[in-house]
């Protein structure tokens, strides 16, 4: 462990200036002391990032042994830790070490604001599970890949003078896969504020696909609310290091999408333009819905920057693209046998599956254009598009042949009205892995107008009891958000798809979950399914 903090005590007496911090506000704290500045750490030879006031939490997150973390943390909840204050300093002590680079790492960072966000629908005793399911994970990260002694990913960088920091010259040493003249242009960017940092960052996420360069970038963001915008380089600097791992795939992949993006601004009139707020009605929405789930990549990215330039929302297009990837949810014909693991069996389709991948990616899109300037908008919108249509035109297996869940024949089976009745029939199925009956089950459910909570309780239960394969809490995170946002007559397909993704991951216990449940001293399951 670190001098910087030694036990829980001297970790408690920091708590104090913490809630300074919190209520000044970043750059008047660095004004006042309270967050060591760069200069000072280059003067003492220490290239070590410290999170100021989250430090001494942070290094005692990194610093626990998994076997020991959870008889850590409880205690420190019991005595009057915020919840948002610990996954605060879990995210800045895993990007300090794993810095957008290791697997299991930016995962384990992309998991825990969902995991914050479930805890807030579970009732007070139970609210800290999904966190320290979250915690536990990270600190077996850390310690599998060497802890401490492993080194830091992540290190001070100063902006150097005669470096031109621009987004054009971030995307060039990305593309050059020279990470040190990367680093370097990005701690200039980041010497502006937080959202021109961001808007710099985006072009060079925007020349590669996959669903963890979109998500990663989307959870760096949006954690910003939690640790405050002074860690702003040390989030997205994740980002940085992706891109720069990835280049050499993403260079071969996707040069003609980096070559078809300007020539859609240029031909659909983008550059300079405004968003638009014209909505759009059902028939535009289920037609541009299948035709995005048809037409080849380019075509599809072709249809979203004509939307744009007829001034469609991004909130229109967006709901369209959210469609087609639970679309691949609900198709879903399983893993094959190739790609069986002892935790992702033949016929599963959690964790890193086609419709679970595409959905998370799709909801990332959605908030990174949200959040982004007009110019990345649209990029953001058009590369959503292609990223959706790419799953069903690409893929080595018939996608586009594949029929959605539920069949006839399976829902014609399920007869039941009552609520609580088709809940238990539900946890059963569940229970026993049926994918099909769920997926009845569920649609039933809510073609009777039944209330959606009783089914999302149920299935937050088993989002934070099973393992999930790393995905549990960005997807239901990401269905809970979507189901909100869709119309009346679509919201069923976004229960119907966590449903099914639920029983595919259960009967894998998340490690440490049964530890934690006995230290908050609840049971394992309190109601029908839920934990």
């Amino acid at each position: 462990m670190t001098a910087s903090v030694t036990n829980r005590r001297e970790f408690l007496s920091f708590l104090g200036r913490d809630m300074l911090l919190a209520g000044v506000g970043g750059t008047t704290a660095h004004e006042m002391g309270l967050v060591p500045g760069l200069a000072s750490a280059w003067a003492d030879g220490n290239t070590r990032l410290s999170f100021g006031s989250l430090e001494p939490l942070a290094a005692l997150l990194a610093e626990t042994a998994p076997d020991k973390i959870l008889r850590v943390v409880v205690p420190l909840i019991h005595q009057g830790t915020e919840l948002r204050q610990i996954v605060a300093a879990a995210a800045l002590a895993n990007a300090r070490a794993c810095g957008g680079e290791d697997y299991v790492g930016f995962h384990t960072f992309m998991a825990l604001a969902p995991a914050l966000q479930m805890s807030r629908e579970l009732p007070s005793e139970r609210k800290p599970l999904p966190i320290l399911k979250v915690l536990h994970r990270n600190s077996r990260c850390l310690e599998e890949r060497g802890g401490s002694s492993a080194g830091d990913t992540l290190t001070l960088v100063a902006a150097t003078d005669g470096v031109k920091s621009s987004a054009v010259a971030l995307q060039d040493a990305v593309r050059g896969r020279d990470l040190k003249a990367a680093e370097q242009v990005f701690a200039g960017l980041s010497a502006g504020s937080p959202e021109s940092a961001w808007n710099d960052l985006l072009p060079t996420v925007h020349d590669g696909l996959d669903v963890h360069r979109t998500v990663l970038a989307h959870r760096a963001w949006d954690m910003l609310t939690l640790v405050g915008p002074e860690h702003a380089n040390t989030l997205l600097r994740q980002s940085v290091h992706y891109c720069w791992k990835n280049e050499e795939y993403a260079a071969k992949r996707f040069a003609p999408l980096r070559e078809l993006l300007p020539k859609l601004f240029d031909q659909h009139g983008l550059a300079g333009k405004k968003r638009g707020t014209r909505e759009a009605d059902d028939t535009w929405l289920e037609s541009t819905f299948r035709a995005l789930t048809t037409l080849a990549p380019a075509e599809a990215a072709g249809l979203v920057a004509a939307a744009l330039a007829e001034g469609f929302s991004p909130n229109a297009i967006t709901e369209a693209i959210a469609l087609a990837a639970n679309e691949l949810v609900l198709r879903d014909e399983g893993r094959p046998p190739q790609w069986a693991q002892p935790n992702k069996p033949v016929g599963s389709v959690h964790g890193d599956s086609i419709g679970v991948h595409a959905s998370d990616a799709a909801n990332a899109w959605r908030y990174i254009a949200a959040a982004s300037s007009d110019r990345n908008c649209f990029a953001s919108l058009i590369l959503s598009a292609y990223h959706v249509a790419m799953d069903y035109h690409e893929s080595t297996r018939s996608v586009r042949a594949w029929s959605p869940r539920p069949t006839a024949e399976v829902l014609k089976s399920v007869t039941s009205e009552d609520p609580k009745t088709l809940l238990v029939e539900l946890d059963g199925a569940i229970r026993e892995k049926n994918q099909e009956l769920v997926c009845g089950v569920v649609r039933r459910y809510c073609d009777l107008g039944h209330s959606h909570r009783p089914v999302l309780d149920l299935l937050l239960g088993y989002a934070t009891s099973e393992d999930g394969a790393l995905h549990a809490e960005k997807y239901y995170r990401t269905t809970t958000d979507e189901l909100a946002r869709s119309r009346k007559q679509h919201q069923a397909r976004q229960l119907v798809g966590l449903a099914r993704v639920t029983a595919s991951e259960f009967g894998t216990p998340a490690p440490g979950y049964e530890e934690a449940c006995g230290l908050l001293k609840v049971p394992m399951r309190d109601l029908v399914g839920r934990s």
